[in-house]
């Protein structure tokens, strides 16, 4: 297979989307790529892609978007969502991967989320350690209840328990 241009992500090779297809079109001229919306409910998108080579189905990508969850999806989560099925199908055909079928978009958005779930995570770490210092029972509760609401208030619940003495965790269970 010919050398396809990739973006270096902290460190890695990842082939594009644009140059999966292009590399697709110009090597298997009769080939297609068909694309179908599976559902788009509530602002979450689920793309399929096919690849077709001599009549018959080669390899189905999936993807799933979410409106809004990263800066890309507040305006073009669909338009996202059928790219990111198109990479993987084309990815499951073997072209431009080598370890991952996950498009750079993909894991571009994976490293920025596990980014700002770390910062989330470690705010509310000290937000209620600062309360709990003060012996702020009325603040524990609010900062406490305030991170289970978030959608990803489990795991930053879990740091931050991880992260409590038996002694603060104590406090926080009172506070409650």
């Amino acid at each position: 297979m010919a050398k396809l241009k990739t973006v270096n992500i902290h460190g890695r090779g990842y082939v594009e989307v644009n140059q999966r297809i292009k590399y697709f079109r110009e090597n298997y001229e009769d080939g297609s790529i068909i694309t179908e919306m599976v559902s788009n409910d509530n602002g979450i998108c689920v793309f399929k892609a096919n690849i077709i080579v001599d009549g018959n189905v080669r390899s189905t990508g999936y993807a799933y978007e979410r409106e809004g969850s990263t800066n890309i999806n507040k305006t073009s989560y669909i338009e996202n969502c059928e790219t990111s099925a198109i990479g993987r199908a084309l990815g499951t055909f073997g072209i431009g991967i080598d370890g991952s079928v996950a498009s750079a978009e993909e894991v571009q958005t994976a490293i920025l989320q596990q980014e700002e779930l770390e910062a989330q995570s470690g705010k509310a770490l000290v937000e209620i350690s600062e309360a709990i210092g003060e012996s702020d029972a009325e603040s524990s509760k609010e900062i406490w209840n305030d991170i289970t609401k978030k959608s990803n208030g489990k795991q930053i619940a879990d740091f931050v328990w991880k992260n409590l003495s038996t002694a603060e965790k104590d406090f926080v269970k009172e506070s409650l």
